[in-house]
C-alpha cells in the first residue's frame, strides 16, 4: 500500500428535509452574506429555490443570486459571477445544483480571491485563497460536492480542462435523495456511469496490492449498478436514489484512492470530445470511452481486469483473458440497459474527428495521458477509432 493523505473537511448532512436546514447551517457557521448560483429553471418549478430563499431569509442572510449554470460550466459565466461577487462582498458561494453549478461555485470561489483571469487555474497556476463554498446536491453523479477538482470549458478555444486543489473542497455538502426523484431517466444513467468511472479510473491502476482500497472500490460498484436498476425504473425508489447519491460522493472524495494512485485516463479522454462538443454530456461520453480503452489496455494488467470482472459481474470462466474480455462487454451492456450509447455516431460525431480528440488530449502532441501503458497522439486515435 502506497502512502497517502486522506483528506475530507466537508461536513455532510444527508437525509429528507436537509436542504430546509441551509438558513441555519450558514448562519451557524457565521456568514451573512452569501452568491447563490444554480442552473436554469428547474429549481424554480419544483419550488426548491423557493424553500431556500425562506430558509435565508428566516435567518437574515442577505444573497446575491446567479441563476443560468449551464451543462459544462463556461468560463465566460463564471468571470461574471466573480465581478458579482467582489461587488457585494460575498462571504460564501451556495451551489443549488448538480457537478456543473458546483463547478462554476469553486471556479468563483477561486477567482474571487484571485488578480488574476481565473482561466489560469486550468493551466497550471496554484490556487493561493478561496471563498468557501457549500452545495445543495440535486444531482448525483460528479462528486464534486466532496472532491478537490473541478472543471471549467471554454468555449472560445473548445477546451474543457481542470483544476485540482484543496481550496475547492466544499464547507459543507446537502443531500438531500428526495431532490434527485425528478431527475429524467437519461441523466440518472449519466451520473451512474460517472460515479462507476470515478470509481473505475482509481481501481485500474498500478500499485501494490491493496485488498481493503479494492474490496471499498468493489462493493461500491456493485452498489452503484443494483441501485442504479432500481432508479432507472422507480425514480422514486429513496434507498436507490440514497445509494447513487451517497456513492457519487465516496467515488470522488478519495477514499477509493487510498493507498494507489489512480489514472483518471478516459476523463481525459472524455473531456477532449466534450470540451469541443458541448452537447455531449460528460457520463454519456464515458459510456462509449471506458468500454473503448479497457479493449485497448486490458492485455497490460489481465490480472486486475479479470479480478474487476469476476468481483464486479459475476465472471466465472478461469482464463484470466477471457474472463477479463466477458467483464469488459458486461460493463458495456449495463451501460446500454440503462440508456447509454455504444459509439460515438450516436451523439453525431461522424469518423474523421479522431486526430483531432488525440490533439487535445496530448497538447498538440506534447505529453501522454498516464495508464497501464502512456497513451500518446498514436495510441489515443487508435483508442477514439474504436469508438465508432
Amino acid at each position: 500500500m502506497l502512502d497517502f493523505v486522506y483528506n475530507t473537511p466537508t461536513t455532510i448532512y444527508f437525509g429528507k428535509d436537509k436542504h430546509l436546514e441551509v438558513g441555519k447551517i450558514i448562519s451557524e457557521l457565521g456568514y451573512k452574506k452569501i452568491m447563490i448560483q444554480y442552473g436554469k429553471s428547474s429549481i424554480k418549478n419544483n419550488g426548491l429555490y423557493q424553500q431556500v430563499v425562506y430558509a435565508l431569509n428566516d435567518n437574515d442572510i442577505e444573497f446575491v443570486e446567479m441563476g443560468g449554470v449551464e451543462p459544462n460550466p463556461k468560463v465566460e459565466f463564471v468571470r461574471k459571477a466573480i465581478q458579482i461577487a467582489r461587488e457585494n462582498k460575498v462571504e460564501l458561494i451556495l451551489a443549488v445544483g448538480g457537478g456543473s453549478v458546483i463547478d462554476s461555485c469553486k471556479y468563483t470561489a477561486l477567482g474571487a480571491k484571485y488578480d488574476g483571469d481565473v482561466w489560469d487555474f486550468t493551466t497550471g497556476v496554484a490556487p493561493k485563497d478561496a471563498l468557501p463554498v457549500g452545495c445543495i446536491l440535486t444531482l448525483s453523479a460528479a462528486g464534486s460536492e466532496m472532491s478537490s477538482s473541478a472543471v471549467l470549458t471554454d468555449l472560445s478555444i473548445n477546451k474543457k480542462k481542470g483544476c485540482t486543489t484543496e481550496f475547492n473542497r466544499c464547507r459543507f455538502a446537502i443531500m438531500n435523495p428526495e431532490l434527485t426523484y425528478s431527475v429524467n431517466k437519461y441523466q440518472t444513467a449519466c451520473g451512474i456511469v460517472d460515479i462507476m468511472t470515478h470509481t473505475m479510473e482509481r481501481y485500474f491502476t498500478v500499485c501494490p496490492p491493496t485488498p481493503l482500497t479494492d474490496g471499498i472500490a468493489e462493493s461500491l460498484l456493485r452498489s452503484v449498478i443494483s441501485a442504479g436498476k432500481v432508479a432507472i425504473n422507480n425514480p422514486t425508489d429513496y434507498e436507490a436514489r440514497a445509494t447513487i447519491m451517497w456513492a457519487s460522493s465516496l467515488s470522488h472524495n478519495g477514499l477509493t484512492s487510498c493507498g494507489r494512485e489512480g489514472f483518471l485516463a478516459v476523463h481525459q479522454l472524455e473531456h477532449a470530445v466534450s470540451g469541443e462538443y458541448d452537447s455531449v454530456a460528460h457520463g454519456a461520453g464515458l459510456a462509449v470511452l471506458y468500454p473503448a480503452w479497457a479493449k485497448y489496455i486490458y492485455r497490460h494488467n489481465l490480472s486486475r481486469f479479470s479480478q474487476f470482472a469476476r468481483n464486479i459481474w459475476g465472471v466465472e470462466c478461469e482464463d484470466d483473458e477471457k474472463a477479463s474480455l466477458l467483464g469488459i462487454e458486461k460493463m458495456s451492456e449495463f451501460f446500454v440497459s440503462i440508456g447509454m450509447p455504444q459509439r460515438l455516431s450516436e451523439f453525431g460525431i461522424e469518423k474523421g474527428k479522431e486526430e483531432r480528440f488525440a490533439e487535445l488530449c496530448t497538447l498538440n502532441k506534447t505529453r501522454q495521458i498516464k495508464s497501464y501503458i502512456p497513451l500518446g497522439f498514436d495510441e489515443c486515435v487508435e483508442i477514439f477509432k474504436s469508438c465508432y
